[in-house]
């Protein structure tokens, strides 16, 4: 047998980089700001400039900076062996973050650091990488290029031209740019929010995006009083300790209207539910049952948190983006006991916020009558919103609207509830509708019952405040109405 060396095309190999991975711009971000952590960085700064439609990104640091050899390193592809022992704090893995993250969105990648007081610069192009050709730049070119701010502290600034993959065709539009800046946002904020938080834990990490300092979101949504927050249980995999944290978010009724949206992102409370994975602090997965069970209306409020260190990259399969992971066989069991406890608590959360009949400050829906030793519930006529249904209605149309109203009460199903509420207790339950659906409905109702109320706005919202379901859902209702102009902060 004899050995031939037998590399790859440059081009070809540094094309096909472009596709490693699953990026968008926020997640392409993210992967730098993992390289800015290991460097010990505590601000980073990222600039996201339109530029007439040929964006141009900037990501600087003030970690330790690389020294020549240091940078050519890194900027060699695939960098790092996967099975290589990390340092504890290391958020790579295969060497290739860099690069791949970069060419994910761009064709041309200059990064330029400072060690100790000296300058170094490399860049890959795209374009122009045959025979695996990287320009190495002069100190004038590094100056020319530099920010002030690197010039003057060490720390390294990684920039993005030719931005081609943050349009479709070739075409940006500035409102489409804005929404990604947008995402990049929210998305940072989430991904790196251990870092990001202030005194109840330490916090590690600033980050400015175009000038602004990007605020921790809490998924779990700790400073909320309703949030049930449970026992962290560790559970150990191969010598190693991974801490399983559990919490049942608050009904929406107890939640203002922009905390729900930012907590059901874009794809609503149902898809979020499940675990959250963590990589040295950072989240890696945001939202899963990893099949162990299914999603469900009564398990969209829980939400676990799970801590695993880079030593069990292999047996969790990390992925290049890091942006999924496998999990491990040994630890179905215990999960999956975790996951189904943990749903039925959460159900009872929903279940229990079904409007009472009984309280004397709420105007109910429905109202229960007993009489002559019989049970029967009725539709409550008194009810503002059927009041303003009913109310300047021709005698035909009064009546039409009798009828339906009675045709709902005497089709009630009263034999059928009665024996799901004996024999399946538990999986009984008038789910509520979403928030956006509440409110949906109540934008629909305010003509008719601001009529109702002499067009009078403070009369309104005391009404609504003690009418179901408006009143348990109270938080929501008085952010829309603030929003709108209706009531004043006070109310």
């Amino acid at each position: 047998m004899r050995y031939v060396s037998n590399p790859p095309d440059a081009a070809a190999l540094m094309t096909s980089a472009r596709s490693f991975g699953n990026y968008e711009l926020s997640s392409a971000i993210a992967d730098l700001i993992d390289n800015s952590i290991t460097a010990k960085a505590h601000n980073i700064s990222i600039t996201c400039l339109y530029n007439d439609g040929n964006p141009k990104v900037s990501i600087r640091d003030d970690g330790g900076g690389m020294t020549e050899s240091e940078l050519l390193d890194a900027m060699r592809p695939a960098s790092t062996n996967p099975l290589k022992e990390r340092s504890p704090d290391d958020l790579g893995r295969f060497g290739w973050g860099l690069k791949s993250a970069s060419f994910s969105q761009c064709t041309r990648l200059t990064v330029l650091s400072r060690k100790g007081g000296h300058l170094a610069g490399a860049v890959w192009d795209i374009e122009a990488v045959d025979d695996w050709r990287m320009g190495i730049l002069s100190q004038t070119d590094i100056r020319e290029a530099a920010s002030s701010q690197l010039q003057s502290a060490d720390g390294t600034e990684v920039i993005w031209e030719n931005c081609d993959r943050l349009s479709e065709d070739g075409h940006l539009k500035q409102a489409k740019f804005n929404q990604l800046i947008v995402r990049a946002r929210d998305h940072l904020a989430l991904t790196f929010h251990r870092f990001l938080s202030g005194p109840g834990r330490k916090k590690l990490l600033t980050i400015l995006l175009n000038g602004t300092a990007i605020e921790p979101f809490d998924p779990f949504h700790r400073d909320n009083p309703a949030t049930q927050r449970l026992e962290t249980e560790p559970i150990k995999i191969q010598g190693a300790r991974i801490p399983v944290e559990a919490f049942i978010l608050p009904h929406y009724s107890k939640l203002k209207l922009s905390d729900y949206e930012r907590l059901a992102g874009e794809e609503g409370l149902l898809k979020n539910q499940g675990f959250y994975v963590y990589r040295q602090h950072r989240l890696i997965i945001a939202g899963t049952w990893f099949r162990l069970v299914k999603n469900g209306e009564l398990s969209q409020l829980v939400r676990i948190s799970i801590d695993i260190p880079n030593t069990l990259d292999k047996i969790w399969k990390i992925t290049l983006d890091k942006s999924d992971a496998q999990l491990p066989a040994e630890l179905h069991g215990r999960l999956e006991q975790i996951a189904n406890s943990l749903r039925k608590r959460s159900s009872r959360v929903i279940r229990g916020k079904g409007a009472r009949l009984d309280r004397k400050d709420r105007v109910p829906v429905w109202v229960r009558i007993a009489h002559g030793g019989r049970i029967r519930y009725e539709l409550n006529r008194e009810h503002p919103l059927i009041q303003a249904v009913q109310a300047g209605r021709s005698k035909k149309d009064a009546a039409l609207v009798k009828a339906t109203l009675d045709t709902i009460e005497q089709s009630v199903p009263v034999m059928d509830i009665g024996k799901d509420a004996s024999q399946r207790h538990d999986d009984v339950s008038q789910i509520a509708q979403q928030p956006a659906e509440l409110m949906a409905q109540l934008n629909a109702s305010l003509p008719a019952m601001l009529l109702q109320a002499g067009g009078n706005l403070a009369h309104l919202a005391t009404t609504l405040k003690r009418t179901e379901p408006y009143a348990q859902n109270w938080n929501l209702v008085q952010d829309y109405l603030q929003k709108k102009g209706w009531l004043d902060g006070k109310a």
